[in-house]
């Protein structure tokens, strides 16, 4: 029995959620006592590769194949599916990540496995129960769900656990999958990502700002706060609605769900919908000239005051502290 984590990679490099997800699986590893072995899809050169051996797995499975050099959801579902056999794998990692919400429950389904989504922690390990802790109704909650299944897929929340180094040698194993022609039924031909930016799902610090900013033509110092913090930029729903930023920067109930490290909202009320995309964000600042703000019920630290005075003052000072 062993431990597969899939690496999922973003043109050639991994990712932190990636590394999280190592260090995940790691852990379930030292608990179990089974090894772990990491499986990565796709051109991936060997400088990249190595980087999984910062994080203690020393056995890296690679499938690099022309046909799986873009991702498909089907056919790397298979491979991944098809490698978990190959390597007798009990519990199979991924993290919760835009691919990985797509890929665990195919994968579920063709090892008739248990899907645990969305994990906030390492599992309670009982004989063959295992508790995990994960969150439910838009983050509104956290249920606590239990499973003695023989073979559990499993999907780590980004952001919830800390990516650990430990130095370990590492071996290359190349692996041919057995890939039918049903599995690419669907074909992806092109992702277009905006690779100056930081990604929402994966931001640290994530800078959010709503209809208190008046115009799209104000969102400059938003961008520039974000720069300087090396954050991603977000906004609520009538925000993204009215077209003043794009559906993709849109967090709460019927957007993205996010879990930074810090969340900055920047003249947002903070309606129940949009709190229900961000609360498990572990530090909340807002910024809002309404003292009655519902977001200050939430806020670890408030600011009552114009944005538009607040955040220059902020943008500056940072620029001070960065010399």
């Amino acid at each position: 029995m062993s431990i597969l984590v899939y690496i999922e990679n973003i043109e050639g490099a991994f990712k932190k959620s990636a590394f999280e997800a190592i260090s995940y699986a790691k852990a379930i590893g030292e608990l179990t006592q089974q090894e772990v072995q990491a499986l990565s899809i796709g051109q991936v050169d060997e400088t990249e590769l190595n980087k999984v051996g910062k994080y203690g797995v020393g056995k890296v499975i690679r499938v690099n194949t022309d046909k799986l050099s873009q991702f498909q959801n089907q056919a790397y579902a298979a491979v991944i599916a098809d490698v978990a056999r190959q390597v007798g794998a009990t519990s199979i990692i991924l993290s919760n990540s835009f691919s990985g919400k797509g890929l665990a429950p195919r994968v579920a389904a063709k090892l008739e496995a248990a899907l645990i989504d969305g994990a906030l922690e390492l599992p309670t390990i009982s004989g063959s129960s295992w508790e995990f802790r994960k969150s439910v109704f838009s983050s509104k909650a956290i249920a606590t769900v239990e499973t003695s299944a023989a073979t559990k897929v499993i999907t780590l929340n980004p952001n919830t656990f800390e990516a650990k180094e430990a130095d370990t040698p590492i071996s290359v194993e190349d692996f041919q999958p057995s890939v039918q022609d049903k599995d690419f039924s669907i074909i992806i031909k092109d992702i277009v990502r905006a690779t100056d930016k930081v990604a929402l799902p994966e931001a640290s610090i994530v800078v959010s700002a709503g209809r208190g900013m008046k115009g799209p033509e104000n969102w400059g110092m938003i961008e520039e706060l974000a720069e300087i913090l090396g954050a991603a930029t977000a906004c609520s729903k009538p925000v993204s609605d009215a077209g003043w930023r794009p559906h993709a920067e849109h967090v709460g109930q019927t957007g993205l769900a996010v879990s930074p490290n810090l969340y900055i909202a920047i003249g947002i009320s903070g309606a129940i919908q949009h709190l229900a995309g961000v609360s498990s964000s572990k530090t909340i600042v807002v910024i809002n000239k309404d003292p009655e703000a519902p977001f200050f019920k939430v806020a670890d630290y408030g600011i009552v005051g114009d944005a538009f005075d607040v955040v220059p003052r902020l943008i500056e000072a940072l620029k001070l502290k960065k010399g």
